[in-house]
């Protein structure tokens, strides 16, 4: 496993090794169906999936709530990636190192996949289904569904509703757990910090054990 650096992408010589890229053979047909996405339905940009992770190639689909700020263009990389610079990216990124987790096992995805830098509402968790039913399709070696926060988990028990067959597939196992962002984890019960930390590390070694 390479070395966990975290936020390589503000690196410029990294970032641009990712542009060049974008639509390398692992992740050509996964930033393809996000050129498709763009603007589906009037509802804007979308960042493409960074060919530092799996593709079509991953054995773990990662799914948070939405885009943040450094996934766009310009401000950020333009990428979903745990090596971009925020600290939501930089948790991950330990966390999956951590557990032993090869950042080439993983494709990341959000529950509503276009920026809008907030809590979607049921109509957008409800639009979230069918491109992450497509995205589902695209990789055969899936083995772990890791849902991190209760809006990835609620785009996918509508999932479950709609596309039952695809739920409930044999080929790969569900795991559930706490969004990485400092704020899911905030109490002020230092008992249940340590309680939703735990749970998290716990998830992340599930799926690593799902690798095995």
């Amino acid at each position: 496993m390479e070395d966990d650096m975290a936020r390589r992408m503000a690196d410029e010589t990294f970032r641009s090794e990712q542009e060049q890229g974008r639509y390398g053979p692992h992740v050509r047909a996964v930033n393809e169906m996000v050129d498709d996405l763009r603007d589906q339905d009037g509802r804007g940009w979308m960042p493409h999936v960074a060919p530092w992770h799996g593709g079509v190639e991953a054995r773990v689909l990662s799914v948070l709530r939405d885009p943040g700020p450094k996934t766009q263009d310009g401000v950020g990389s333009g990428f979903l990636c745990i090596e971009n610079d925020d600290p939501t990216a930089e948790r991950q990124c330990h966390a999956f190192a951590e557990a032993g987790i090869d950042a080439r096992d993983i494709t990341p995805w959000n529950a509503y996949p276009w920026y809008i830098n907030r809590k979607p509402n049921a109509s957008e968790q409800q639009a979230g289904v069918d491109p992450l039913v497509r995205l589902l399709g695209l990789l055969p070696d899936l083995r772990v569904v890791l849902l991190q926060g209760v809006d990835a988990q609620d785009t996918w028990r509508r999932l479950e509703k709609k596309h039952p067959e695809i739920a409930n597939h044999e080929r790969f196992q569900v795991v559930s757990t706490y969004h990485p962002a400092n704020g899911a984890l905030r109490s002020p019960d230092p008992a249940v910090r340590a309680a939703r930390e735990q749970h998290r590390k716990d998830a992340y070694r599930r799926v690593a054990e799902a690798l095995r």
